[in-house]
């Protein structure tokens, strides 16, 4: 069944059908670092209880090492930029920068490095420390292998989709305002979005 015995439900946002991936190589074992310009660390949080709004980190690097011979053996990093910050809406943005959520000033980075890598198929469990706002927690991501190809300029790439959802408070991002119907202006959950490119180093 794979990680978490997890049951699809359908929801109104409508992922589209991309043409089937590709395996340009049996193993993709190796190391890696993440292709940022073919990459996306994106979030979402619903806002007034109604509307989900979107963004995305922009700056960010990151590293991997696949063993899928021993998954046990791979690790990830990553390093976001916090001030990098993108929802398309510069108000909201400086907010989310403020002390009120991220305080880029005195916070600049987010980080996650893994503690346990688990493997089931084309499926991978990444368990890791979640550092925001100077708190460090522990979350998992489940990714699912997208393919492998090699690309015009000689290159190997793998592609991994993931998804997790964690509550904001947990990392002292608590500000909020409560509505007059009910409810909080934003919430505590956080959908995260991983949509990975990673390119292998040359041997």
């Amino acid at each position: 069944m794979g990680f978490l015995n997890r049951t699809r439900t359908s929801t109104a946002v409508t992922e589209p059908d991309f043409e089937a991936g590709t395996s340009a190589v049996e193993d993709i074992s190796g190391d890696y670092s993440i292709d940022v310009s073919h990459s996306r660390l994106g979030f979402s949080a619903r806002h007034a209880m109604v509307t989900t709004v979107r963004g995305a980190f922009k700056d960010f690097e990151g590293t991997a090492t696949i063993n899928t011979a021993d998954p046990g053996a791979s690790k990830v990093s990553l390093t976001i930029d916090a001030g990098s910050i993108d929802t398309g809406s510069a108000d909201r943005d400086g907010h989310l920068r403020s002390g009120d959520f991220f305080d880029i000033d005195a916070h600049k980075q987010l980080t996650f490095v893994s503690t346990r890598v688990e493997r089931d198929g084309s499926e991978w469990a990444i368990t890791g420390d979640l550092t925001i706002k100077g708190v460090t927690r522990p979350v998992t991501v489940v990714f699912e292998e997208t393919g492998s190809a090699r690309d015009p300029f000689g290159n190997v790439r793998v592609g991994f989709e993931g998804s997790t959802a964690i509550n904001r408070k947990d990392w002292g991002l608590s500000w909020n305002a409560a509505l007059e119907t009910g409810g909080v202006l934003v919430s505590e959950k956080i959908k995260l979005d991983f949509d990975i490119s990673a390119i292998r180093a040359s041997a």
